[in-house]
């Protein structure tokens, strides 16, 4: 097999792809820039594509299959920046990442912590020299209830680390867990709404989660609520979320992914006007966190990103069935 990556990181990703291309017997090349239109011939020859979270369109994937293109895998767990449906039309197999679920869990519990104590405040007003403690009181995890909305693989581990702080736990997920409701009660989403003082949210990326949280959901919060989002920008309506920050009735956010992302994160876009107003206006917030879409980013999560992408596309190669493939 000869598979084509785009949008690798030559400071990671590549290290990981070169060993397993020696030790799994395949070749590949290689670019740093997205996959466009314009540059769809340097995957000629080959067999399949590794590519990260860029659209996919059906124009891109029309041109991809002519080269002889079969396969594409996507080092990211979801694939909603690929036209599936397109895909699958003309014949392509997909697969998906998979890592484990502790770097993201590990980020989500510090996003919580770092929105309880005010970290960006404190952080911000310490660098001009201002070491006052006015506006500055937090609040312990422990003292919290904090409410998961959903309890996959990273939620359910997110779970797990906070059992260890002693708060209490709600948890909504359409399939409950055994090994959670041992340390969670599940209720309904709008019953976790209402009592949660901290709401996490852990659902995948799917059209009917699609703003899951807004306006509606919002209100049903209690004052001063904290929202975490490292899971998918698109399951809070960001225009809501604002408009709940700006009014004071939610207390702050902890955003590791926001709507309409893509062509910011992971690029250097020093000196760039931004075309992303809500960011600028989240970022602008001092009870507001955002950081680039990075929970993921550990050495052992890149490394099972890679793995499993070039494992997927080697079964696909085989006629084989694959874990990893998008069904």
């Amino acid at each position: 097999m000869h598979l084509f990556a785009y949008a690798l990181r030559p400071f990671d990703e590549l290290g990981y792809l070169d060993s397993l291309s020696r030790r799994l017997g395949f070749t590949y090349g290689w670019t740093a820039d997205y996959p466009t239109l314009e540059n769809v011939e340097l995957a000629a020859g080959a067999d399949a594509l590794c590519i990260i979270t860029n659209p996919m369109t059906p124009e891109l994937l029309d041109r991809y299959h002519a080269l002889g293109i079969r396969a594409i895998a996507t080092r990211s767990i979801g694939y909603d920046h690929i036209d599936v449906a397109h895909a699958r039309a003309l014949g392509m197999r997909l697969a998906h990442a998979a890592y484990p679920p502790d770097g993201v869990a590990d980020y989500t519990v510090m996003l919580m912590l770092m929105a309880l104590r005010r970290a960006k405040l404190v952080f911000q007003q310490a660098a001009g020299q201002n070491f006052g403690l006015a506006g500055k009181l937090g609040r312990s995890l422990s003292s919290c209830t904090v409410g998961v909305v959903g309890t996959g693989a990273i939620g359910s581990r997110v779970i797990q680390e906070l059992a260890g702080f002693g708060c209490q736990i709600l948890a909504c997920d359409p399939y409950p867990r055994a090994e959670v409701q041992r340390l969670a009660r599940y209720v309904s989403l709008e019953e976790l709404l209402a009592q949660a003082d901290v709401v996490t949210l852990h659902a995948p990326g799917l059209p009917e989660n699609h703003h899951m949280i807004g306006a509606a959901e919002l209100a049903r919060m209690r004052p001063g609520t904290i929202l975490v989002n490292a899971a998918r920008g698109m399951l809070v309506d960001t225009s809501a979320m604002v408009e709940a920050l700006e009014s004071g009735h939610l207390g702050g956010a902890a955003l590791d992914t926001i709507e309409n992302e893509a062509g910011l994160y992971y690029l250097d876009r020093t000196g760039e006007p931004l075309p992303n107003r809500d960011r600028a206006v989240l970022m602008a917030l001092p009870n507001v966190i955002v950081s680039p879409h990075m929970a993921f980013y550990t050495a052992e999560d890149v490394e099972h990103m890679v793995r499993s992408n070039v494992e997927a596309l080697l079964a696909f190669s085989r006629g084989e069935n694959s874990p990893y493939e998008v069904r």
